[in-house]
């Protein structure tokens, strides 16, 4: 049933293809189709191959000190290094995740702890579509962002607080 590539289903998310055992520790690049579930511990970098449903599974005993680079992901043990889903993230309360985190969607429960950065990958990439040259250009700025340039060229105008002498009396 593990790691039977010839019956391979449509949401090879649903089912695991390969199995780390939690008393194994594999030193090294792990790259993988399909559904991966991590027991043990992996001291280098975990890849997802060709498959956009493909899922990872890291335990409350599995560990990984890499990067991690999968479509979805549920993360319920510790992560060493930057985590990159392009589909889904979740992180179940016993997450532990050092280093920065770039999704799509995410999902976080209660007392996961992640210490790094969020960045949320879609805005990213939306934010500079188009930009020509780049950001170090003088004068040039990402789409969307506001410029705080001031214009030597403009006077400041009268102050925007109302005149107490040309307006009416109000009573309250």
């Amino acid at each position: 049933m593990l790691g039977n590539s010839s019956k391979k289903s449509k949401g090879s998310g649903n089912k695991v293809d390969t199995l780390i055992g939690h008393e194994t520790e594999i030193v090294g690049d792990v790259h993988f189709s399909g559904g991966l579930h991590i027991d043990g511990v992996i001291k280098g970098n975990v890849y997802a191959d060709g498959e956009s449903d493909s899922v990872a599974i890291i335990s409350e005993r599995g560990r990984v000190e890499g990067e991690l680079r999968v479509p979805n992901l549920l993360i319920n043990g510790f992560v060493a290094g930057d985590v990159f889903a392009g589909g889904r993230l979740d992180l179940a309360k016993n997450a532990r995740v050092r280093g920065d985190v770039y999704y799509h969607t995410m999902e976080m429960a209660g007392g996961a702890e992640i210490n790094g950065k969020l960045v949320r990958t879609d805005d990213v990439q939306q934010r500079y579509l188009g930009h020509e040259g780049s950001a170090d250009e003088p004068g040039r700025e990402p789409p969307g962002e506001p410029s705080l340039d001031i214009d030597a060229d403009v006077v400041p105008g009268p102050s925007a607080e109302p005149d107490p002498s040309t307006e009416p009396d109000r009573q309250s």
